[in-house]
């Protein structure tokens, strides 16, 4: 059982939640939890996704300026 929770203190709990919400409600708060979950799930699978085609994009090899280096020990201008 889920928190080391036995049968008693689940159906003790599960009690509570009856005279708390009600029998009416309990259903609707059910059915809330499950679409957030479901959301959730959705969205974790959406992210990983996302990071997964991020990181087939990603170049393998970068190509390296093949500009020879000045020959006076000076280094590159950029620009003028």
């Amino acid at each position: 059982m889920p928190f080391n929770l036995g049968m008693t203190e689940i159906l003790v709990i599960l009690m509570i939640l009856l005279l708390v919400f009600g029998a009416k409600r309990l259903p609707e708060m059910g059915a809330g939890m499950g679409k957030g979950i479901r959301e959730f799930k959705k969205s974790l699978k959406d992210v990983k996704n996302s990071i997964e085609n991020d990181v087939d994009e990603v170049p393998t090899s970068r190509q390296i300026d093949s500009a020879p280096a000045p020959s006076d020990g000076e280094p590159k201008k950029l620009s003028e």
